[in-house]
């Protein structure tokens, strides 16, 4: 027996010694990476060192408390006096909102004008690659003594409108093909870089500067067709401003208010951006301003309008625009205050929108600004916000210095001025 139980407890530890010397199967998987000592440690300091010695300041901007402020800040409370315009469009890496709102304003122009017939996106790179040669022209015939940047006003687009005429986005836009974006640096720069070049050699040929540039900007943003077809009929941008659009540039006026050029006079507009040295500006006292504003989007009209947004009163996490109390109290704000802040610098000619509705609260106007700048794009891309500001009425009364309107709707303003 014990011979017998000895036999068996040497065949199982063979057999359990057999089952050891077995490999178990292991399974497989595909596991992402987690990073360890090497990463989260040995680099981590390196890492904090060399950002420690390129670590810039924090960007903090002094600027209004507007939290538990009831802000008419949704685009639903204006749509009832509210003026058509078709959605908002962005003008991407560029200074061009001077064309962005008054073309925005002339697509409105058009639809009002032909009581909701012409629903059209027409071009704003259209205006822009003319106006860009129209500077270059300048600037070869003052031999470099004018102002050359990206930006201009919004009489700029009239101007160009009468000269070159218009057309539809869907004839040129000015984007290439790979980019959602328009972006304009490095053609400006190199624009810039061959025009201050001039100076150097003293090549001022007119005709060879002008198509030097054009090939620039046709690299960049295309060239816009001298004809094309809309809609089954074949247009030039002449023809098309004046068949298909049906508008007359010389029916709009640009109105002004500063205390520094005399009141109930046309007068320049003394800004960088105006840079052919346009004026026509109508210059009247502040209240008239605001009535004129009240009553022009009170009667059916939208407005471009430009101004200074980089204010403590300018809260983009609101998009919304008021002048704060410690800034000014409200029944202070009159001609001299605005006045006082344009010629301190601190009212500055930074950018162009579009007016196109408003609401009453508490007595003062809410204003609904249409915008092409990226600041109002810092909510939701589907929210009906997107796009748009909210401007109180002592914000535009203090800080919005100039506005584009349809003749009409200051018709008495204008007799004033004998027109």
């Amino acid at each position: 027996m014990k011979t017998k139980i000895f036999a068996i407890i040497l065949s199982i530890g063979a057999a359990s010694l057999f089952a050891q010397n077995q490999p178990t199967k292991n399974k497989s998987q595909f596991k992402e990476f987690e990073p360890g000592f090497y990463q989260n440690s040995i680099l981590k300091d390196i890492r904090f060192v060399e950002e420690k010695k390129t670590k810039k300041a924090v960007d903090k901007r002094f600027q209004m408390d507007m939290s538990g402020l009831d802000i008419p800040n949704k685009k639903a409370l204006y749509d009832k006096n509210t003026q058509w315009h078709l959605p908002p469009v962005s003008q991407g890496n560029t200074n061009t909102c001077w064309s962005f709102c008054t073309i925005s304003f002339f697509e409105s122009e058009a639809y009002r004008l032909s009581k909701g017939k012409t629903q059209v996106k027409l071009s704003e790179m259209f205006i822009v690659y003319n106006e860009y040669l129209d500077k270059v022209r300048q600037y070869i015939r003052q031999r470099g003594n004018s102002a050359f940047g990206e930006g201009s006003e919004a009489n700029a687009v009239t101007r160009v409108m009468k000269e070159y005429g218009a057309m539809p986005l869907s004839i040129y836009s000015g984007l290439p093909a790979e980019r959602k974006y328009h972006t304009h640096a490095e053609m400006f720069e190199e624009i810039e870089k061959y025009l201050k070049n001039l100076k150097t050699t003293n090549a001022w040929g007119e005709v060879t500067v002008i198509n030097t540039v054009k090939e620039i900007l046709h690299h960049y943003i295309g060239t816009p067709p001298t004809e094309f077809e809309f809609e089954g009929k074949k247009y030039t941008p002449k023809t098309f401003l004046k068949e298909y659009l049906q508008m007359n540039p010389d029916d709009y006026a640009d109105i002004l208010s500063y205390k520094q050029e005399p009141f109930w006079q046309q007068v320049e507009y003394k800004v960088p951006d105006n840079w052919w040295h346009n004026a026509d500006y109508y210059n009247i006292p502040l209240d008239d301003y605001m009535k004129a504003i009240k009553s022009a989007i009170r009667n059916g009209y939208s407005i471009s309008i430009g101004g200074d947004v980089s204010e403590a009163g300018f809260v983009r996490q609101f998009n919304a625009a008021m002048i704060p109390t410690f800034d000014i109290p409200s029944e202070y704000i009159d001609d001299d205050a605005r006045q006082f802040r344009f010629s301190n610098s601190t009212t500055t000619d930074d950018h162009g929108m579009h007016l196109v509705g408003y609401i009453e609260k508490n007595g003062k106007d809410w204003y609904l600004i249409k915008d092409s700048g990226s600041g109002s794009r810092n909510v939701d891309e589907k929210a009906p916000e997107f796009g748009y500001y909210f401007f109180h009425e002592d914000y535009v009364k203090l800080k919005m210095m100039d506005f584009c309107v349809h003749k009409d709707a200051v018709k008495e303003l204008l007799k004033k001025f004998g027109k």
